[in-house]
Parts: structure tokens; sequence; C-alpha cells
């Protein structure tokens, strides 16, 4: 196949992944990427794009489509984060994820860490407050090292659903707050706020 041909599929590709993850709720690039492609009806591997590139297709799309909604969901989501935080300041909540990065829109998730001194605190704090959760657990990449270190963690996950979507809070041990956790789009290490960089970040953009 002609090199424009894949490029001009790849695109396609990164097009369709960044629409549905912008306006269909999808959080997960690889399943985004994989759904795209089935419906274009590609089967190569190696024309599809990176992380990276749906997520800068992702920012292009709100700019077009979204410009007015998208600032408006943002906010709501920061607002909804940061009361959330609140409700668990005990236990060092940081957020993460699309609603920091500001690529987050209609029905996106939220990511918020915990650095707590146990995940069944968290639990009790949770069943003590009558909120409902699932449980589940995730694995983040930590570390860029060689094999022979821990380079990935699987922490606890405790789902909670609110009027905007969904909240996903991962409980972290509390000397974890000394590492990162790795994004998923380009390996480099995630920016966290805890509750006075969030509340700044809302007074910039006028949203508290």
């Amino acid at each position: 196949m002609a090199r424009e041909n894949l490029d001009r599929i790849r695109q396609l590709i990164t097009q369709q992944a960044a629409r549905m993850m912008a306006e269909d709720g999808i959080n997960d690039f690889a399943y985004a990427k994989k759904k795209a492609s089935r419906q274009l009806g590609v089967s190569e591997s190696s024309v599809l794009p990176t992380n990276a590139e749906i997520e800068e297709e992702i920012r292009l799309y709100h700019n077009i489509y979204n410009a007015d909604e998208q600032p408006q969901e943002l906010a709501k989501l920061r607002k909804t984060a940061l009361m959330t935080m609140q409700l668990f300041e005990r236990f060092n909540p940081h957020l993460t994820g699309s609603v920091l990065d500001g690529t987050a829109g209609k029905f996106s998730q939220t990511e918020i860490h915990l650095f707590a001194d146990s995940a069944k605190d968290v639990e009790i704090f949770l069943l003590s407050q009558q909120i409902p959760f699932d449980s589940s657990e995730k694995s983040y990449r930590i570390s860029d090292k060689p094999s022979k270190e821990k380079v990935r963690k699987t922490v606890p996950v405790f789902t909670l659903e609110t009027e905007i979507g969904l909240q996903k809070i991962s409980v972290f041990d509390v000397d974890d707050m000394r590492i990162t956790t790795k994004k998923t789009n380009d390996g480099s290490n995630a920016e966290r706020a805890d509750i006075s960089d969030l509340q700044a970040l809302c007074r910039v953009t006028n949203t508290l």
C-alpha cells in the first residue's frame, strides 16, 4: 500500500477515535483505536495512531465543534472533582487525567488519586458516608527503568457515579506520593493537582 494511502488511513483512524473519545464518553485509547479501525475496515495494526496523536486530535475536535460547550462541560467536571476531593481531603486527593489537562468533555470520566495508609480505610469511609461505589483494580506504569526494576503498580479503584460522569478513584500507598505515574499517550510523567492547585486553576478559568 502506498505511503500516502497509509498516512490517510492513519489520519482517518485518528479522527474517528478522537471523535468517539470526545463525544461518546470512551476513555480508553486502545479501545477507541480498535473500534475506529473496525468501523473503517482496517486490520493493519501498523497504521494505528499513537495515543498522543489522538489526544492532539481531541483538542482540535473540541476547538472546531465544541468551542462553546466543551469549556462549560470541563468546568462542571472540575467543580465536581473539587467537591469530591474536599470530601476525601484526609486521603491526600490529587486530580489527574483529561479533566486536569483540559481535553475532557461531556461524559468524560474523572481520575482522582488518593494516597492512604490503607485502601480499606477509604472503603470504610465510603460505606460510612453511604456513597455507592464499584470496586476494581488498575495497573499504572510508574517507571521507565530497566525490567529488573518495578515498572508497574496495581492499585484498588473505587468508581463513583455522578450526574455528569464517572469518577475513578485510585488508591495508592502514602509513600507513593514520591513517585509519578506515566501518561498512556506518550509515557511522560502524568500531572497531578491537589485541592489548592485545582482551586487556583478554577479561579484562573473563572469556574469557581
